[in-house]
């Protein structure tokens, strides 16, 4: 019975919540993740409220070039963080050392 209960009271999101969830989950893509550059899309179901909302979000944090797009889209675009340069650093530092030194 409690669990009826509970299921009953979850609340929907938030036109602002599930846009928020959508633009989170395309800026974690590996792909957008590698290449530090995603571009966002608005859908139909979102409302002006909350884009601009997002938008407005998005603007705030630093280290986050927007560029709005003739279509409608937004693309984001961010420089590594300094842990992302030194596990890259690192990585190539592996790279050589698995190359070894010749010999002859």
């Amino acid at each position: 019975m409690a669990k009826q209960k509970t299921q009953s009271e979850r609340r929907e999101l938030t036109s602002l919540e599930r846009l928020g969830l959508r633009v989170s989950a395309m800026i974690n893509a590996p792909k957008s993740q590698l290449e530090r550059c995603v571009t966002i899309h608005r859908l139909d179901t979102d409302t002006d409220e909350a884009w601009d909302g997002v938008m407005e979000l998005l603007a705030e944090e630093p280290g986050i070039d927007m560029t709005f797009n003739d279509d409608g889209t937004v693309t984001l675009r961010w420089e590594p963080d300094g842990e992302e340069v030194l596990q890259v650093e690192r990585r190539e530092d592996l790279m050589s050392l698995e190359d070894g030194p010749e010999l002859f």
